[in-house]
């Protein structure tokens, strides 16, 4: 059983060293532990310090292309290079290494597919900001309703994934992959479990990916709506259907009550013109709920297909 710890780094030459040197070597179930980082595009010497700190495998972007492009080499790499489990955690020190085998322990067991790390149970983030711990807090719950199963915490990095996970996940956003791997494990019936952790946020620590917590909760939103729309469309589009046909419906009894009460339509005309644009739009969405599923079960058979072809890539290299 290999373990690979990845970790993503931009410009961490002050704290990757001590990261890479604190994670564990020697994990119950673990027969090689190597560690991985994935610099992206750094300007200072973040490669060579993770080298010197005894990192095995430094895979290095051009040029920075944002986390959720770091989280895909990440995979690729530890793929190609024999990877039966995979381990995502920051470069910054915040997390504590020694929870490594809290992780690897669920996967292992056979528990979970992914085990993702919860800020917001057992243990709280320290020193977390009020707003940041909120809209987590709020995303989490509000998609967990959706998808109809129980989130923890959405946007966490410090995570394991299983050897099937990686191979069956499809990324497709550059800006992060937090929300968007959760959604799709679930939408793919893999188990996905939370591992309470304590983590202490720095107060002078600079966010590599959040710059503005306006722009991040824009994108993590447009990310969260299309993946939800991608993973359950007859939910998306069907629910907002039905829901404007009902109204309209109940417009046009109330109408007709009315109508025959009074053999009038003067005072309702506005009323009656607003329950048909109801009809129309509730159509409308029904149509594209039906197309949305009909592309949903193309994109499964597709990446079905994906799935075995990357399987066999990879064992191959595995294997050679």
């Amino acid at each position: 059983m290999r373990l690979i710890v990845n970790i993503p780094a931009l410009n961490e030459e002050k704290a990757i060293g001590n990261v890479i040197k604190k994670i564990p070597r020697d994990i119950k179930g673990i027969d090689e532990v190597k560690v991985q980082v994935i610099n992206d595009g750094s300007t200072d010497r973040t490669a060579e310090v993770s080298r010197e700190a005894g990192a095995d495998i430094i895979v290095s972007h051009p040029r920075n292309m944002g986390i959720g492009a770091a989280f895909r080499t990440a995979i690729n790499s530890a793929l190609e290079n024999g990877a039966d489990i995979m381990v995502n955690i920051d470069a910054d020190g915040q997390f504590p290494a020694s929870d490594i085998p809290k992780f690897t322990e669920q996967i292992v067991s056979g528990k979970a597919d992914m085990a993702v790390a919860s800020r917001f149970g057992v243990k709280s983030a320290k020193n977390m900001p009020w707003i940041k711990s909120f809209l987590n807090r709020l995303a989490a719950r509000v998609i967990g309703k959706f998808l109809r199963y129980p989130i923890d915490d959405l946007t966490c990095g410090f995570r394991a994934l299983s050897r099937e996970t990686m191979l069956r996940l499809n990324l497709a956003y550059r800006f992060t992959y937090t929300q968007e791997t959760i959604i799709d494990a679930i939408s793919k019936n893999l188990t996905v479990k939370w591992i309470p952790v304590e983590v202490t946020y720095f107060e002078d620590r600079q966010s590599r990916v959040v710059k503005s917590i306006s722009k991040f909760v824009y994108q993590s939103f447009i990310i969260i709506i299309r993946t939800v729309r991608d993973a359950r469309p007859m939910v998306f589009f069907g629910i907002p259907g039905l829901v404007l046909i009902t109204a309209s419906g109940a417009i046009g009894i109330a109408f007709l009550g009315y109508y025959f009460s009074h053999f009038k339509v003067s005072p309702f005309r506005t009323w009656l013109s607003f329950a048909g644009i109801l009809l129309l739009i509730g159509i409308q969405l029904l149509i594209f709920a039906l197309i949305a599923d009909m592309i949903r079960s193309n994109r499964k058979l597709t990446e079905e297909q994906m799935y075995f072809l990357k399987k066999e890539k990879y064992d191959k290299k595995t294997q050679s």
